[in-house]
C-alpha cells in the first residue's frame, strides 16, 4: 500500500501540471481521483508503520519522481544543485532506513 500511495500521489501531481490550471477537464478530474486513492492506500499504509517515517518518505520519493517526471517529460531545466539536492533528498530517506524505522 505504501508504493501504491506515492504513486497515486506522483499521479495526482503530474496531473495538476497536465491540467493546465483545470482548464483541461480529464487530467483535472483524475487530480482528485489520484489523490483520492494515494490518501486511501495511505490511511492502509499507515496501521504498519510509524508515521513519522511514512510521511517523511512519502513526501521525498514524491518530489524526487516529481522532479524527475518535471525534468524528462515536461523539459524543466535542470542543473549540478538541483541534482545534488535530489541526491541529498534520497541520502536523508535512506538515514531514516538505516537509522532502524519500523516497516
Amino acid at each position: 500500500m505504501f508504493a501504491l500511495a506515492i504513486m497515486f500521489e506522483v499521479g495526482g501531481t503530474t496531473c495538476l501540471k497536465l491540467s493546465e490550471g483545470f482548464s483541461k477537464t480529464t487530467p483535472s478530474i483524475l487530480i482528485f481521483i489520484f489523490y483520492g486513492l494515494s490518501f486511501a492506500a495511505a490511511a492502509i499504509a499507515v496501521k504498519r508503520m510509524d508515521i513519522s517515517y511514512f510521511y517523511a518518505v512519502w513526501a521525498a520519493l514524491g518530489i524526487v519522481i516529481i522532479s524527475i517526471i518535471g525534468m524528462t517529460y515536461f523539459k524543466e531545466p535542470f542543473s549540478l544543485i538541483k541534482i545534488i539536492s535530489i541526491g541529498l533528498i534520497v541520502v536523508g530517506v535512506a538515514g531514516l532506513q538505516f537509522n532502524g524505522a519500523s516497516q
